[in-house]
């Protein structure tokens, strides 16, 4: 035996017990039960060679079969006390602590562990210094304190504890009296030091009387509660039966709320959901805050449309007269409506269709949405989503949230009375995200057929089928919408309105409706063709009506002006007097040049107010071979002009430039209007074309046009907006228009009448390009 500071240490080969769920220190007596076969036979060799026993805690206690690895070395020599055969091979044993032990090394795992283990018995020293005098007296008055708080360790005990001299069977006795999660007493039993033992448990023993301390508090406030909550309970039935004796009853709010439920024709689980609502409510005080926000909630449940349905107008003439009367064009959104209804005829049961209407502002997407309510005989229900940010907008605010309230669609299906509308989400391009959520992510439930039978709006808590809805949504581009959402939408194009369609417009709805908005009639005033086209070519710039509108009620609001004061009929509005009611011309079109040009190409560019015509001027100067772009040119544009000019250096002996003209001189480039920026890739193979006619000084056709993007091997890709580029080809007095050969399935799309007036050629690479605008 040798001896180590405060302990004496004895090396012993003793049969080793992992123990589960407990922790054991020296003069502790511990219970517990063994069953693992090599538990069972180490308890046996230890009771056959009358030994000790070594009890250490497993670090994973729902491990059936431990290796060495996955117990402490730090345990407690013990002594077997007593042995109890229970059910099975189970033994019941009774152990009491003797030392501490620390496993040297594992000698065997089978049939039973056995270890090397270094015993640490006390030092029968009661001369202690005055540091530890002291630590060791704070931990005995916190034990007293936690004592008197736990209620279950007894004077006696306290007494006893009050009374022990040596340190560590102090610190180990405290330790035995403690409630600790089996970590916690394993932190201990490895502190050997008694100073620093006494320390954290001093630290424990105060955090514990603490929680103690906390929990009476709260038992005292929870008893307190329930004497006040039955004492409520008890006049609440009073008052029941009094309002009841006088005829009262439609202040039992509860009984109303069951029966209503009763009538309702909803799934089990809802009506569970709602029944426990109402049974809160039977608990609670009348005059509790919580018994107004669950019956606000119960209210809008109840008057929720979970089986109301309007009847549905399945003439197909019908909804095409109605769809004709209301709106001019918008032929593949009145075709896809008729198929609805069409399919709606051969299955009742058919789900809500998701249709995303896309176009420039101001082309009907919106009123088209009413129009197609009204076509269907279905109820119309429209929200806006331009800037909504947060998601409980969407889905609606959890309860648990002071003002909570459900979310939009949920609430705007609650306002109409019936579940299945046609329901219009405008602008769904406009929505936005932050730290409150993504609601476009909230919109991907709703949105999908398949998920959309049990949308569960927050507030509601429970599923709603909104899967008889049908869903138009409204954007002017498809680029911010994410991809998720998209998908799920059956996307619909609208393009921008041809001047000869906003004219008809004009013509058949636009004047009747601002004559009637305005009191007049056609009897009043006379506004003539000339002045509908004057307004649509100099006094807008627009895909939509928007703008035109608002000039027909200009005219109109000042002719209304003008009969008041001067008592004078009808007023006639023609090209020579149009300028007194709106104003000079504010938009003035570019067009073509009278002579053939070098160095100088028109181009095409489509913006959100429709098509435009764009110059492209070259000039070749002396220089080092550099390329000067001007003209407040955007990224995409920079990178055409500099695989254009790749392209033309690639090919100058095809085209007898020579290679010092190249090196020699500077290209610059200019798209005049450098106020605005500009930007795109269509505008590739004109501004190819422009800087070949400067190199090769070569004239270009003064009425020719054209569209498309280069590569730096000279083929020529497709681009977008070739309706609104081949109006504004026409509006220039342009000719010939020279478009991608893959956009020709583009071109058959358009209404023949639009561009009949044009010639146009299809190009697969630039050299086509070239032969269609050089002077030959």
């Amino acid at each position: 035996m040798k001896c180590v500071e405060n302990y004496n240490l004895e090396n012993k080969k003793l049969p080793l017990i992992p123990i589960r769920g407990i922790g054991i220190f020296p003069n502790m007596l511990i219970h517990f039960d063994v069953g693992r076969e090599k538990s069972v036979n180490a308890l046996e060799e230890a009771m056959l060679e009358d030994s000790n026993v070594f009890l250490t805690v497993q670090k994973e206690a729902t491990l059936d079969t431990p290796t060495k690895d996955d117990f402490y070395d730090i345990g407690v020599v013990c002594k077997i006390k007593q042995m109890l055969k229970i059910s099975g091979e189970n033994i019941r044993v009774l152990a009491e602590g003797i030392n501490r032990g620390k496993i040297i090394d594992i000698i065997q795992d089978e049939p039973y562990f056995e270890a090397n283990i270094d015993e640490y018995s006390y030092i029968n020293d009661d001369q202690i210094n005055e540091e530890l005098e002291a630590t060791k007296r704070v931990c005995v008055e916190t034990f007293e304190l936690y004592a008197e708080v736990e209620r279950k360790i007894s004077t006696e005990t306290v007494e006893s504890v009050r009374n022990m001299k040596n340190p560590n069977k102090l610190a180990d006795t405290i330790t035995s009296f403690i409630s600790l999660k089996p970590e916690d007493k394993q932190r201990l039993l490895q502190i050997f030091d008694p100073f620093e033992r006494f320390e954290e448990l001093t630290a424990i023993l105060a955090k514990e009387t603490n929680v103690l301390q906390i929990e009476d508090q709260i038992s005292e406030r929870v008893r307190k509660q329930v004497s006040e909550f039955q004492r409520e309970y008890y006049l609440k039935e009073q008052i029941k039966a009094i309002q009841k004796e006088l005829g009262y009853d439609d202040y039992e709010d509860e009984d109303n709320y069951r029966t209503k439920i009763k009538k309702l024709k909803i799934p089990k689980d809802i009506k569970e959901k709602i029944n426990k609502e109402i049974n809160k409510l039977d608990r609670i005080s009348a005059s509790s805050p919580d018994a107004g926000v669950i019956r606000t909630y119960l209210d809008f449940v109840l008057e929720l449309p979970w089986n109301k349905k309007s009847k549905d107008n399945l003439d197909i003439k019908k909804a095409k007269e109605i769809l004709k009367k209301d709106h001019f064009g918008l032929e593949e959104v009145k075709e896809r409506i008729l198929e609805h209804l069409a399919v709606r005829q051969l299955n009742p049961s058919q789900k809500g269709s998701i249709i995303c209407l896309v176009g420039p502002p101001g082309v009907g997407k919106t009123s088209i949405a009413g129009s197609i309510a009204r076509a269907m005989d279905k109820k119309f229900v429209r929200i806006s989503l331009g800037g909504v940010r947060d998601e409980s907008e969407i889905r609606g605010h959890r309860r648990t949230y002071v003002g909570a309230i459900p979310g939009r669609i949920i609430d705007s299906i609650s306002k109409c009375k019936v579940n299945n509308p046609v329901f219009l989400l405008d602008e769904i391009d406009k929505l936005a995200s932050d730290f409150r959520g993504d609601p476009a992510s909230a919109l991907l439930e709703a949105l999908d057929p398949e998920q959309n039978s049990t949308f569960t709006d927050h507030y509601l808590d429970v599923s709603f089928d909104l899967s008889k809805v049908m869903f138009i949504t409204t954007a002017n581009t498809t680029s911010t919408i994410p991809s998720p959402l998209l998908d799920r939408m059956e996307v619909i194009e609208i393009s921008g309105y041809t001047d000869e369609e906003k004219f008809n417009i004009a013509e058949k709805y636009l004047i009747k409706k601002q004559l009637k908005n305005n009191g007049l009639t056609t009897d009043d005033i006379s506004i003539s063709k000339v002045v509908i086209k004057e307004i649509i070519n100099h006094y807008t710039r627009e895909s939509g009506v928007r703008g035109l509108e608002r000039n027909i009620g200009k005219i109109i609001r000042k002719s209304a002006v003008q009969i008041l004061e001067k008592h004078k009929k009808p007023i006639v509005i023609n090209s020579k007097n149009i300028s007194s009611y709106l104003g000079a011309p504010r938009y003035l079109f570019d067009e073509a040049y009278d002579e053939n040009q070098i160095g100088l190409v028109t181009g095409l560019a489509w913006t959100s107010v429709g098509g435009e015509t764009l110059f492209v001027e070259v000039n070749v100067m002396k220089g080092e071979g550099k390329l000067q772009l001007t003209g407040q040119l955007g990224d995409v544009m920079k990178e055409s002009a500099i695989a254009g000019l790749s392209y033309i250096k690639a090919n100058a002996e095809k085209y007898g430039i020579d290679s010092k003209v190249l090196k020699e001189n500077d290209v610059h480039v200019h798209v005049p209007e450098g106020a605005i920026p500009k930007d795109g890739p269509s505008a590739g193979i004109t501004i190819t074309t422009a800087i070949l006619s400067a190199l090769t000084n070569t004239y270009i056709y003064k009425d020719v046009a054209m569209t498309g993007e280069i590569t730096i091997r000279g083929r020529v890709l497709p681009i977008g907006g070739l309706k609104e580029k081949l109006l504004a080809a026409k509006r220039a007095g342009i000719k010939k228009v020279i478009v991608p050969m893959k956009n020709k399935p583009d071109v058959e799309k358009i209404n023949s009448k639009v561009i009949k007036t044009l010639d146009i050629v299809y190009a697969t690479t630039i050299d086509e390009v070239i032969d269609s605008a050089f002077v030959k």
